[in-house]
């Protein structure tokens, strides 16, 4: 994924630009381009590196006025990073510029046909060939810019979203979509353009999402017209209005976002159940799960599809709505799933989660189940994402904005409306007592409480971390609804440390990575006292017999663990399917320490980007 930039309108284009493509700089950080029409010809700097690069490049290269203008934040799909393969691309002739966030997966035919009419390139990219194309139906067809936009789209294939202005006509961009977001804030005469609304906010509540397969021509003084790309058939603008604040994507006062959107955890898991949870009358309210309750109850099996992180997240919900609900679960990455002919009926219902409701593989995921006639529910975390608006129904995590590349709330708040999905259907199937469901949804309040209380260990977690920042591997162990909390950890560890671990269930040690433990070898056990206690102690115990390293996550006052283990972080207690919105608290932390002690990146690993929109 890359993040895309734009502004028409009286306002200086360039502070606008920059300052977006900083909020958008998690979508993508290997390389980063502006383009400006100065009001006489098009300005255009860009650099590999990260978005402070392209300022000081900036200052150097272009005269920085200008009240139209496009920049770009690279994340590498074709071509390596480099200046020549960052964003902005010019046509042959120098009139066209564009940016684009997606692949064009045909474009080596296109190349070789645009070469055969004398059209030469600088670059590696899909993205050149693209603006050649554009410019070449415009040329041969004798028509204006967006009308060569809309033929040369129905050409190509593959995903996008782009911006494109022609220098001869600066009064006018043209925008597209297919498979990745984008957005376009509506002020007082005049248009911002961004893959999501971050770098708007502070100028305008007004936005249009564009959905698939839809282009716009913005025109200065003029407005904004929408087309479908494949039939040219006007489309009514739906104008929303945002909920995102100015403060929600600053850093306020922490070092990194990781870390803030750690801290954050106990009011997004608030947020999230917040006017679903009602304790004193003892119900959950979800509109999603109430309007389609015939759905769920009669439904064969529940399929869940994800990736990652919210793909952990689904495998603890298997626990949970097998445990609470009594119905069936697969749980699927969603990347594998329409690859292998799935079957998939009507009396199937499918779960699709991700945090930033534009995952590429998981939408495919969704369309496929929806032509299969199954009924799909959405949780993701952004209004208006694609995802959102692909489903039947579906419920939003209300986590707020999500920059760190490691998704950390993301994973608690997914579960926290799994389980509030899976409590509704346990009640309304009477699979769980009336007393077991006021105790469920009491225990579930205090968790955002016993959240904070996790989050005091952190200094003691970072002495721990100093201890084994400078190891090769890790080894994470959990049993029942902590195993996806092992993988999860090591996942966290892995993406940003850059440091080799593995989550496995704790008595798969013994089939084969029992093998790797020594006595450099550190081995993170979910060891809480509800769950296979006694089980994961007799894991314990083997591990040092083998003289590795253990540090326990033990509920608060543990003693047996305690002997046993080098460290122990304390957690406290709770039901045992809530767990996991505790457990992965310390493994959260542990995972930022070490890569700080070790001076990554935190917020922006490498190669890794906060939301895969293309395959």
């Amino acid at each position: 994924m890359c993040g895309i930039v734009g502004y028409i309108g009286p306002r200086e284009a360039y502070p606008i630009i920059i300052e977006g493509l900083k909020r958008l700089e998690y979508r993508g950080y290997d390389s980063a381009g502006v383009a400006l029409f100065d009001g006489t010809d098009l300005k255009v700097s860009k650099t590999k590196g990260k978005v402070a690069d392209l300022e000081k490049r900036s200052e150097q290269e272009i005269t920085k006025h200008g009240s139209v203008g496009i920049g770009h934040t690279r994340w590498a799909t074709h071509g390596v990073p480099n200046d020549v393969n960052s964003h902005p691309h010019i046509s042959n002739s120098g009139d066209l510029v564009i940016i684009h966030n997606g692949i064009i997966e045909n474009y080596e035919s296109l190349k070789q046909e645009l070469i055969s009419r004398g059209y030469t390139f600088k670059s590696d990219t899909d993205t050149e060939v693209l603006i050649n194309l554009i410019e070449d139906v415009k040329k041969q067809e004798k028509v204006k810019l967006g009308k060569a936009v809309q033929i040369a789209l129905n050409q190509v294939v593959g995903a996008y979203a782009i911006a494109v202005f022609d220098k001869n006509k600066p009064e006018e961009v043209v925008i597209a979509r297919l498979g990745s977001p984008l957005a376009v804030g509506i002020g007082e005469d005049e248009f911002f353009i961004a893959s999501d609304a971050s770098p708007f906010i502070e100028y305008t509540k007004d936005a249009i999402y564009l959905e698939d397969e839809e282009m716009a021509i913005i025109r200065f003084h003029k407005g904004i017209k929408i087309r479908k790309i494949k039939d040219d058939s006007l489309v009514d603008p739906y104008v929303q209005k945002l909920q995102m604040n100015l403060e929600e994507i600053e850093k306020g006062g922490f070092d990194h976002f990781m870390l803030k959107e750690i801290y954050e955890q106990p009011k997004a898991i608030t947020d999230t159940y917040r006017g679903r949870l009602l304790r004193e009358e003892a119900i959950i309210k979800m509109a999603g799960i109430e309007d389609n309750m015939k759905k769920f109850l009669n439904a064969d099996r529940i399929i869940i599809v994800a990736c990652g992180t919210s793909w952990h997240a689904g495998l603890v919900a298997e626990y949970i709505f097998e445990d609470l609900a009594r119905i069936p679960v697969e749980v699927e990455y969603a990347s594998e799933f329409r690859y292998r002919n799935p079957i998939i009926t009507e009396k199937d219902v499918l779960i699709a989660i991700s945090q930033s409701g534009e995952t590429a593989d998981t939408l495919a995921a969704i369309k496929l189940a929806k032509s299969k006639g199954a009924f799909v529910f959405g949780v993701c975390n952004v209004v208006g994402s694609s995802i959102a608006r692909e489903t039947h129904a579906g419920a939003y995590t209300h986590a707020g904005p999500e920059i760190g590349v490691a998704s950390t709330k993301a994973f608690t708040t997914q579960i926290t409306v799994l389980t509030l999905m899976a409590l509704r259907l346990a009640r309304a199937k009477g699979t769980i007592s009336s007393s077991d469901f006021r105790r469920h949804l009491l225990e579930l309040e205090m968790i955002p409480q016993k959240v904070e209380e996790s989050l005091k260990s952190d200094a003691h977690i970072k002495m721990i971390s100093d201890i084994y920042k400078d190891v090769g591997n890790f080894l994470y162990l959990g049993r029942g609804y902590n195993f996806p909390v092992a993988l999860e950890g090591a996942l966290k560890l892995k993406e940003i440390s850059y440091i080799h671990a593995e989550g496995y269930p704790a008595a798969e040690m013994k089939h084969g990575p029992i093998a790797l433990i020594d006595e450099n070898m550190p081995i993170v056990v979910i060891a809480t006292r509800k769950g296979h206690y006694e089980k994961i102690v007799s894991n314990i115990q083997e591990i040092k017999s083998r003289k590795g390293k253990i540090i326990g996550i033990v509920t608060k006052g543990d003693v047996q663990v305690k002997e046993l283990a080098d460290h122990v972080i304390e957690i406290p207690e709770t039901f045992e399917l809530l767990s996991p919105l505790l457990t992965t608290i310390p493994l959260q932390l542990l995972s930022y320490h070490i890569a700080v002690l070790l001076d990554k990146n935190v917020d922006q690993p490498r190669n890794l980007a906060k939301s895969v929109t293309v395959e």
